[in-house]
């Protein structure tokens, strides 16, 4: 962690950071409305986590990493930009959603650029594939959304089967989805774009 993110950290951790209690969230207590909740898996620095946050305060935000020096960042940013509408969770995200999620209480899933676990005895750790795919779709509410974000081919493929084959969610294009304007561009993925790497967009819904 740079010194900015370790003092983010220590300073504002106690106000932004949920900890994990293994109950159920109340979000409306939590966020202080009944504003629709989108929850963010993995969003490493945290820029895109923020811009979006900023751009829709009428939706409220849940972002689950483990990584401090991202938590640290996005801790800064949200007192920098003055948002209300973000809160963070420390821990694994499989377990959050388990333990703290209720189910139908999700607006949207943003996934974007997991690690792709590249070697084949590797793709078990992959977040988006069945049985976890069952466990999004039991939380996300009618109509609610899945978007899903890499720039790696072979898991984009694995991704949308396994997508394709979880009860509940239907692909909202033939097959990948044109890039969604309404999702700002990271870091990562402008360094993609710079390596010449194509990137690949899925977007589902909970029908």
């Amino acid at each position: 962690m740079t010194e900015a993110q370790a003092r983010n950290y220590e300073e504002l951790s106690q106000f932004w950071c949920v900890p994990f209690t293994g109950q159920m969230l109340n979000f409306a207590t939590l966020f202080g409305n009944e504003n629709p909740l989108v929850i963010e898996i993995g969003f490493g620095m945290g820029q895109a986590t923020s811009a979006i946050a900023a751009a829709n305060p009428g939706v409220n935000y849940l972002g689950i990493e483990v990584y401090r020096n991202g938590i640290g960042r996005l801790l800064g940013d949200i007192r920098q930009m003055g948002l209300t509408n973000l809160r963070i969770i420390e821990h694994d995200a499989l377990e959050v959603l388990a333990a703290m999620i209720p189910d139908g209480a999700v607006e949207g899933f943003h996934l974007f650029f997991s690690d792709p676990w590249p070697k084949k005895k590797h793709h078990k750790r992959r977040l988006v594939q069945r049985p976890r795919t069952h466990l999004f779709s039991s939380k996300l509410r009618d109509q609610g959304y899945l978007s899903f974000v890499t720039d790696w081919e072979p898991y984009a493929l694995f991704a949308r089967e396994e997508l394709d084959a979880t009860a509940g969610l239907v692909n909202q294009y033939e097959s990948f989805a044109p890039p969604q304007t309404w999702r700002p561009e990271t870091k990562f993925e402008k360094k993609g774009r710079a390596g010449s790497r194509a990137i690949f967009e899925l977007l589902y819904r909970k029908k």
